[in-house]
């Protein structure tokens, strides 16, 4: 594809899209072009009232409602209120955060990005009509899945690597949710994404003289939220392949409008993945109902 960007979105009228952490950053980018191209948008947030500012500059096609990732029994009341819709998109994360715990005890970093997302798409999964978005990262490379220590109690924590972990944990649930709807024989598709180096509130919570370094980093040389957002538009709006990974195709994946990219031999190892989901199901208690 060449120079895809939002006046390439197709007319979205008549579809609803939920996006997480749609408050800012990325998320923020996403509902204002979905909404732009006709189409409904439920805004996932934790923070309600920054997620009220947004919405309320899209208007009617907007509506916020609560959702914390960090806190199982958020998403399942989150899951209650949703009646249908078309798209999903796991958009919001944390990143290198200090050491802590969600409200179920998960390492924050994994609990947030993965487990959160892993129950949310569960609960929905049957009222959702055609595709689930799931947003990692190119951190994805640095990542190794610890099935026995997947939250941090035994080893030092390491925030860097947690991230890692967190967002290879996205991708491959991406990859082995479109595995598991295939061989159910079902319609609706799993597509992942990555925004490359984009500037946004990510970079700021890290407690430490990092978020200092990355605000320069984000000025000098990130793109904008804006274009970081145009992969996981394009997964979630154009005819993308079944299981495939999007991401930017300029400079190193970090910059640049959106193409199919490669992931790491890693995250394509079926066998951690089957590990991974089984865990994950194990920890948050949501188990997926594949019908057609």
């Amino acid at each position: 594809m060449s120079r895809w960007d939002t006046s390439n979105i197709a007319d979205q009228g008549g579809r609803t899209f939920i996006v997480t952490g749609a408050n800012s950053g990325l998320g923020a980018a996403a509902v204002r072009a979905l909404a732009g191209a006709g189409a409904q948008v439920i805004l996932a947030c934790r923070n309600v009232a920054k997620g009220e500012k947004v919405a309320g500059e899209i208007g009617e096609r907007a509506q916020v409602r609560e959702l914390d990732l960090a806190d199982l029994s958020s998403v399942r009341a989150f899951a209650d209120s949703v009646d249908r819709v078309d798209v999903l998109i796991n958009n919001a994360g944390v990143m290198a955060v200090p050491a802590g715990r969600t409200a179920d005890g998960f390492e924050m970093q994994v609990g947030t990005n993965h487990l959160g997302h892993f129950a949310l798409t569960g609960l929905l999964l049957d009222k959702i009509s055609d595709r689930v978005v799931t947003v990692s990262s190119g951190a994805h490379r640095a990542g190794k899945i610890d099935l026995d220590d997947l939250n941090w109690e035994h080893r030092k924590y390491q925030r860097w690597s947690a991230y890692g972990q967190a967002k290879l944990a996205n991708l491959m649930f991406a990859y082995e949710l479109q595995r598991r709807l295939t061989a159910a024989g079902s319609s609706k598709i799993s597509v992942a994404a990555h925004p490359g180096y984009a500037a946004t509130e990510l970079q700021s919570h890290t407690e430490s003289i990092q978020d200092t370094l990355m605000a320069l980093g984000n000025r000098l040389l990130a793109q904008s939220a804006e274009m970081g957002t145009l992969p996981e538009l394009f997964a979630a709006t154009e005819s993308a392949e079944p299981g495939a990974f999007y991401g930017p195709g300029g400079w190193q994946g970090m910059r640049g409008y959106p193409e199919r990219c490669d992931s790491s031999a890693a995250s394509k190892n079926e066998e951690v993945a089957r590990g991974l989901w089984e865990l994950s199901e194990k920890l948050t208690g949501v188990t997926f109902a594949f019908g057609k």
